[in-house]
């Protein structure tokens, strides 16, 4: 039996979970499912035969280390800044070790001595980064086989609300880590384009977007990733002209995004004292300027020709000008906004959320013809355990975590889905799960 050690139970593992125990039998595993809250794992696991539910602490170092010995493989749902503990110990005990997490410079650090203990460490296996990589690859390696040169690269993915469920005026509702869409942007993007080095930073971020359109799904628009530039490496494109990895979003939701940017309100680097005995007008009114006018009018006048009629209407939706009081105390900015946004954006019992993808090619062929495609993804949810979040994030985990047990998958060191044994299997196997990518030539 193989012993696989899947850390962390929460949102997006649900997929994960259930696909490894329904091949545990045929390919006999053991599953452990470790979490802080027992009950979780427990629902998660649904007493099967071949599951371990245990409370597990990450900062609890004699527990961490004794059940990774036990491993064959390790697979963290934690968040990306827990990971490193976890790969230090998979490296001394020789296990192996599946992300969905962009690789760290310090986990990127490992990779020589992940080699010499003769494991994988296997990151960005997740949906952006994970399925994007293994997708996009498929296309730039044919056209390299086919004697084309690529000449532009654009990535866009978004995970969103489904049509038939989108009922607020935003667009969008959680379907991933609350946390992460609060922080989304800041630093500052980067990519190329035409050859130059082009820079966007936070404050901007949200004002320079593009507009994507999806078959059968119509438009939404884009803001640029923080990096396009590093994986002009790993997809050997070093010298691509126009290189550009996006979020998308729908429209809209950016400009009205800006204003809490412009605020200050998504600043998570200090706290507020006493927060809980404001309310949301009276936070509102300490970011702005002083003066006579209602919170709403200083609002407009801080934000100037920005704040149009539908920019204001999905401000005030949220209710940041009513007399309700913050429910968190000494909190930051952006945790008294992520309190908000979590009780207006939840998916509601019914709800159903959406992933959207598209990889957007030029690409200049053998005969010096410029041709463009387009290889899109659209998945929605089944409900609010199997989101399409959890599907797209997880089952990429769970399928290469069986690669791996299998003996397919012979690469050591710190490794993302670039290579044909990774993405082939994986994007086949995807398919039987609904996730295909449509592809158009033009």
């Amino acid at each position: 039996m193989k012993n696989i050690l899947v850390i962390g139970a929460g949102r997006s593992a649900s997929s994960l979970i259930k696909y490894l125990l329904d091949n545990s039998i045929k390919e006999s595993w053991n599953v452990t499912v470790g979490d802080i809250s027992l009950d979780l794992v427990k629902q998660k696991t649904a007493n099967h035969p071949n599951a371990r539910a245990i409370v597990f602490d990450i900062t609890n170092d004699s527990q961490r280390e004794e059940e990774i010995k036990r491993a064959d493989i390790v697979v963290s749902m934690l968040p990306a800044s827990m990971h490193l503990d976890v790969a230090k110990d998979c490296v001394r005990f020789k296990k192996h070790l599946a992300t969905a997490s962009y690789v760290s410079k310090e986990m990127a650090e490992l990779d020589a001595e992940a080699k010499a203990a003769g494991i994988i460490l296997m990151n960005e296996i997740g949906l952006d980064p994970g399925i994007d990589h293994a997708s996009a690859m498929k296309v730039i390696d044919h056209i390299h086989a086919q004697g084309g040169e690529l000449t532009s690269f654009k990535s866009y993915c978004g995970g969103l609300v489904a049509p038939e469920n989108n009922d607020n005026p935003w667009g969008y509702k959680f379907s991933w880590n609350p946390r992460n869409v609060v922080l989304a942007g800041q630093g500052t993007a980067q990519y190329i384009e035409n050859n130059e080095y082009k820079y966007i930073p936070y404050n901007r971020l949200f004002t320079q977007t593009n507009t994507i359109e999806i078959d059968g799904y119509g438009a939404f628009e884009a803001y640029a990733n923080r990096d396009s530039l590093s994986y002009r490496k790993f997809y050997n494109i070093p010298a691509i002209p126009t290189m550009l990895r996006g979020t998308l979003r729908m429209p809209g939701y950016c400009k009205a995004w800006n204003v809490f940017v412009k605020l200050g309100f998504t600043d998570d680097t200090y706290k507020i004292e006493a927060s809980d005995k404001l309310t949301y007008r009276q936070l509102l009114e300490a970011f702005l300027p002083a003066g006579k006018k209602s919170t709403k009018e200083k609002l407009i006048v801080f934000m100037g020709p920005e704040a149009d009629a539908e920019i204001m209407s999905k401000i005030e939706w949220l209710g940041v000008f009513e007399e309700k009081k913050i429910r968190l105390a000494n909190a930051s900015p952006a945790q008294i906004l992520q309190d908000l946004l979590e009780e207006k954006w939840k998916l509601q019992e019914h709800d159903k959320d959406m992933i959207v993808m598209q990889h957007q090619f030029e690409i200049r062929n053998a005969k010096s013809e410029i041709r463009n495609i387009t290889s899109s993804l659209v998945v929605k949810g089944e409900d609010q355990t199997y989101t399409a979040m959890a599907k797209t994030v997880g089952l990429p985990l769970a399928i290469t975590t069986k690669l791996i047990l299998q003996g397919k998958i012979n690469a050591r060191g710190v490794v993302i889905p670039t290579t044909k044994d990774i993405y082939e299997p994986l994007l086949a196997e995807l398919e039987s799960f609904g996730i295909k990518f449509v592809e158009v030539e033009l």
